[in-house]
């Protein structure tokens, strides 16, 4: 069925509608990159105390301490790993990317793999692949909201980790990337090796006076690499928030383009149909006229 002007008003109208839904997602979105890319490097001087600190504790104790493998040993027993994805759509190929680096990445470390996956989408594509999943947890929607997440993660690993279920622990997120809009990233934050603490070792102290540890060492070591875990973990989920936004950033770009372009179509046929109507009906009227006027140019003669 051919379209009319009134349809055509009311697709142009339409168009316009969406394209303002389209372009708020984009504002906030662009906000939201900002906010989250901003709380990653707010991270940098926390973390910096932090390595501080283990490099304290890790000073003259070397690397057979809890939670470091001795002499680069790996276990082969089960494997902890939390994946972060998204609970929503409009971002294209982000939970598929990371799922597809997550499996490649678990399948080539010995050992059964058991998955947190952080986001209802990204749990879908693990399911797919037959992954066994411990759960899920929601994505947070800010950035007051990722310490609780971390939090809950953290105590649900610890959890299964205490009790011997695995022995090793993975991160797998998008993470931001300058010319691109994200790539796949992966850490392995247990055990830690010796490679890890003597990093540590290598950072010069800031000062002159070197620090000693006052109570027990033991603990203050444990509260340490929590806080490290901790920072990790909030790292890895703002980065994955902010690659998600990018990723919807450049989808809303795109349809925006895409409704651009439908509405200098519907305006061109429009303008063509309204202007085409506009011809019909002033032929219409020239050629009333011109029967009118040979009408009184040769009236007829009354018998």
């Amino acid at each position: 069925m051919s379209d009319t002007t009134a349809s055509l008003r009311r697709k142009i109208k339409s168009a316009g509608d969406l394209q303002a839904v389209v372009r708020t997602m984009k504002a906030l979105a662009a906000s939201s990159i900002g906010q989250y890319e901003r709380s990653v490097r707010a991270l940098a001087d926390y973390n910096r105390t932090v390595e501080l600190g283990l490099r304290v504790c890790l000073r003259d104790r070397g690397p057979a301490v809890p939670l470091i493998e001795r002499n680069g040993a790996r276990d082969a027993a089960e494997i902890g790993a939390v994946v972060f994805g998204s609970d929503q759509g409009l971002v294209g190929q982000f939970n598929d990317v990371v799922a597809e680096y997550a499996i490649k990445a678990l399948a080539a470390v010995p050992g059964t793999p058991q998955i947190w996956a952080v986001g209802e989408r990204v749990q879908a594509r693990l399911l797919d692949a037959e992954l066994p999943l411990l759960g899920v947890f929601a994505v947070p929607d800010s950035v007051q909201a990722i310490t609780a997440l971390v939090g809950q993660i953290q105590v649900a690993s610890e959890a299964k980790r205490s009790a011997g279920e695995y022995a090793q622990l993975y991160v797998f997120h998008n993470r931001p990337q300058s010319g691109a809009l994200y790539a796949p990233a992966g850490q392995r934050l247990l055990p830690l090796d010796a490679g890890w603490a003597q990093g540590l070792a290598n950072i010069p102290w800031p000062t002159a006076n070197l620090p000693e540890v006052m109570s027990d060492s033991t603990d203050t070591l444990r509260a340490l690499i929590r806080e490290y875990l901790f920072i990790s973990l909030f790292r890895a989920c703002a980065e994955s928030l902010a690659s998600e936004n990018a990723s919807r950033l450049a989808a809303m770009q795109r349809a925006d383009k895409n409704i651009d372009d439908l509405l200098e179509t519907l305006h061109g046929t429009f303008h063509r149909l309204r202007q085409s109507g506009i011809d019909e009906e002033l032929f219409d009227v020239i050629s009333g006229f011109e029967a009118l006027a040979k009408s009184k140019a040769h009236p007829s003669t009354a018998d």
